[in-house]
């Protein structure tokens, strides 16, 4: 019989990474190791302790090192990190040439994933109308050190797979009629608000979500965990909401 439990590897001890570890040990998983941000002999420790998942959430410049390692020694990986875009399709193909195990989400909530679908559909709806307009606003706690945020960078980017005339995003400037304007802000002890704007001379709909806490998406991520568990390939919450909601 298959073992469910996961045995974590907990790589970045924010303040994401201690509610990943409260809920994980409150679902019956360990966590084997912690390691910050700034260690980097990830190879080792996955030989010293047997994980069988890392979770990595560090930052832009750390990720994609760590995630290269783990692939290497063969580790299933969930990751939240964001800010290394330019570098996702060769840590994808890398993924996929090693039969490994890699979930990336850049928001793990699934109130938020609901959102992304929600702005998508209206996209859709929008090419209709065309004289709306579609802005984003982000709000982020002022310790996060990528601009815009990778959920609004989703965002805009599920809506650009609707929205045939929009093309690109640009952060903090005016849109053109082909781009999506991004607002980013950063104020202390936000842990996320994403406001999706579709305006017109006459009236202007918004769908919007705000978090609360990082419960959400400590959940999320630790059920991404549970369901990547066994399983090969490059993962998002698009493939685990559709295989269990859909």
């Amino acid at each position: 019989m298959k073992d469910t439990k996961l045995k974590i590897l907990l790589i970045g001890y924010g303040k994401m990474g201690r509610a990943i570890e409260t809920l994980a040990r409150e679902r019956g998983h360990s966590i084997v190791a912690c390691i910050s941000d700034k260690q980097i002999d990830i190879a080792h420790i996955c030989k010293a302790y047997q994980p069988n998942i890392a979770f990595e959430f560090t930052s832009p410049e750390s990720a994609p090192g760590n995630i290269k390692t783990l692939l290497q020694a063969g580790i299933p990986i969930v990751s939240g990190s964001t800010g290394w875009q330019g570098e996702w399709e060769s840590i994808r193909k890398m993924a996929l040439e090693k039969e490994g195990s890699l979930f990336h989400s850049s928001n793990f909530s699934l109130g938020m994933n609901l959102l992304f679908h929600l702005a998508e559909v209206a996209g859709q709806f929008m090419n209709l109308h065309p004289v709306y307009e579609v802005s984003i606003e982000e709000i982020h706690h002022t310790e996060k050190k990528d601009m815009p945020s990778g959920t609004a960078i989703t965002l805009a980017e599920r809506i650009m797979r609707s929205m045939k005339a929009k093309k690109s995003w640009v952060l903090n400037e005016d849109s053109t009629p082909d781009s999506i304007g991004i607002l980013a802000q950063r104020q202390p002890n936000v842990p996320g608000t994403h406001t999706v704007s579709f305006s017109s001379p006459i009236d202007t709909i918004q769908l919007s979500h705000t978090a609360h806490s990082r419960l959400g998406f400590a959940s999320g991520a630790v059920h991404a965990g549970e369901w990547l568990l066994g399983k090969h390939g490059v993962f998002s919450m698009e493939d685990l909401l559709a295989d269990r909601f859909y």
